[in-house]
């Protein structure tokens, strides 16, 4: 059976990721020493004791709070692969993101979040992203619509931006990442859509996107802890995604890209114009 997540659950993840960001990645930002961050897999993929901590705290009140629940975050995962095994076949779990944009949070630059998903049998029933610096959360439960709560006490539902024509969108493709002959083709289109930009954090591409302040984001990458909670939040504020392909994102997919847009023929429209090769 498929568990059910509510958004009364998904305010106590946000008061939980809340309350980890002002014990740990606030004190420490702009305040890391260089023994403080160390690589993983390179020198792009870094990790501080800020993650760390984050992690730990955010796993123990998760674990507190929904005791039978599989709980695993990046940093984890990255410890201990096999982690990730029991995501898909688990009544409950949950996916963290300690903080997306550690190479941002490391350099001092405000851009960087935290972000949970929630798993059922294969299916994201819950997301958050926490903006700390900016005190911004939005957060979904499946079914249930987007939502933004700051700390001024704004609470407003999230709706993706209107469809426009694929000339007329504007948002970021993470190129970077991208195999070499794709990210060929679509380095050569990408000035072919108004404007693209990339804050090298999927937490405030994310933001953007859900809240219908841009239109598209293409990523190459699926991890489970940078795009879980914002492909549902996305769903839930009215938008369409899918792999390059055209087929569904699913939480075990590890490749196959995934590209947003404001619906389907918005989403056709725009893998025509970024992903084929000139004539």
């Amino acid at each position: 059976m498929t568990a059910r997540i509510t958004l009364v659950d998904m305010h106590n993840v946000v008061d939980m990721m809340r309350g980890a960001a002002s014990r740990h990645v606030m004190p420490s930002f702009r305040c890391l020493d260089r023994a403080d961050i160390r690589a993983k897999s390179g020198p792009l993929d870094i990790v501080t004791v800020a993650d760390e901590a984050t992690e730990r705290d955010l796993t123990a009140a998760l674990r507190a709070a929904w005791p039978d629940a599989h709980v695993l975050g990046e940093e984890a995962v990255a410890a201990d692969p096999t982690l990730l095994d029991g995501l898909a076949a688990a009544d409950l779990a949950f996916v963290i993101d300690p903080i997306d944009g550690t190479a941002n949070y490391a350099a001092g630059v405000p851009l960087f979040g935290v972000m949970v998903s929630a798993v059922s049998r294969g299916d994201v029933i819950g997301g958050a992203i926490v903006d700390p610096v900016c005190d911004i959360a939005v957060l979904a439960a499946r079914g249930q619509g987007a939502w933004l709560h700051d700390g001024k006490g704004t609470k407003r539902r999230l709706h993706v931006a209107a469809p426009v024509p694929a000339r007329d969108m504007s948002g970021n493709a993470s190129w970077r990442y991208l195999p070499a002959p794709v990210r060929d083709v679509v380095t050569h289109n990408l000035p072919k859509v108004a404007g693209s930009w990339d804050f090298r954090c999927a937490a405030h591409e994310y933001l953007m996107l859900v809240d219908g302040r841009c239109h598209f984001l293409l990523f190459n990458r699926t991890l489970p802890w940078d795009h879980l909670a914002g492909w549902l939040i996305h769903a839930e504020a009215g938008g369409y995604s899918a792999h390059f392909d055209g087929s569904p994102y699913r939480v075990t997919d590890r490749s196959g890209g995934l590209l947003y847009a404001p619906d389907r023929a918005s989403w056709q429209a725009l893998r025509d114009l970024l992903l084929t090769p000139a004539a």
